[in-house]
């Protein structure tokens, strides 16, 4: 007869999980801020920027952003190729892509 599984140390084994990867998605988002500068712009200007993006419809103009995030990552782990994993690769393309959209925004208006 098999063992009865603890359906309840299951769930809250990925409910711990699901809160760390949480966490770790805030913490890269914070570096991801810094890195980018974007942490010299006041809240409120960061934030109409990040609303702006989210918002923005023109496919043109988000593809063009996702390349510069994209190109931003390529050059960043170039120059990091020493550093350690956490700190070069701490954001994923897709993040990147947003955030550097953000900085595209801010920076021609």
């Amino acid at each position: 007869m098999r063992k009865p599984r603890d359906f309840d140390a299951e769930l809250k084994a990925l409910a711990d999980k699901a809160r760390h990867l949480q966490q770790q998605k805030l913490h890269q988002l914070g570096e991801l801020v810094t890195v980018t500068g974007a942490d010299t712009l006041s809240p409120e200007h960061l934030a109409g920027a990040l609303l702006a993006a989210v918002e923005m419809k023109d496919a043109p103009t988000k593809e063009a952003w996702r390349k510069r995030g994209a190109a931003f990552f390529q050059s960043n782990s170039r120059k990091n190729a020493g550093a350690n994993a956490q700190e070069s690769g701490v954001v994923s393309a897709r993040a990147g892509g947003a955030a550097s959209s953000v900085r595209a925004d801010s920076a021609s208006g």
